[in-house]
């Protein structure tokens, strides 16, 4: 298992920001040379874990509907941390946030939660309206 932890969640108010960070540095090279995806997923209460924002070892994103224009997705490398920036949050973005990432493959849909063998603890995320 690769730890992840994230961190950056907390409360604002709607209209906010937040950025999210998930430190992935207990991962290390395996057999496929750094091919890797890693998405940002949310799950609110009642309801199922849904994706967020994904991005591949060759800096592919996809980002929810929901959240196009709003959110954003970024790696650093040297670093080893994943971010979500999100703006102009709302009331509906509140959940528990969580970092993925499958260091074996990379498939055409970034924002499918089966296809991610990693995952951190979370962060939670509320907005107030």
């Amino acid at each position: 298992r690769i730890p992840l932890v994230e961190s950056g969640g907390g409360t604002v108010q709607a209209g906010g920001s937040l950025r999210l960070s998930c430190d992935d540095s207990g991962y290390t090279v395996g057999p496929y040379a750094g091919v890797y995806m890693m998405g940002w997923f949310r799950q609110a209460p009642g309801r199922e874990r849904e994706g967020v924002a994904g991005i591949d070892s060759d800096g592919r994103k996809a980002y929810a509907e929901s959240v196009k224009g709003r959110f954003a997705i970024s790696k650093d490398n040297t670093d080893n941390i994943l971010y979500l920036q999100m703006n102009s949050l709302k009331h509906e973005d509140t959940g528990m946030y969580y970092c993925a990432l499958e260091s074996e493959a990379v498939v055409d849909d970034l924002l499918e939660k089966a296809d991610y063998l990693h995952w951190g603890q979370g962060t939670q995320v509320t907005v107030s309206s």
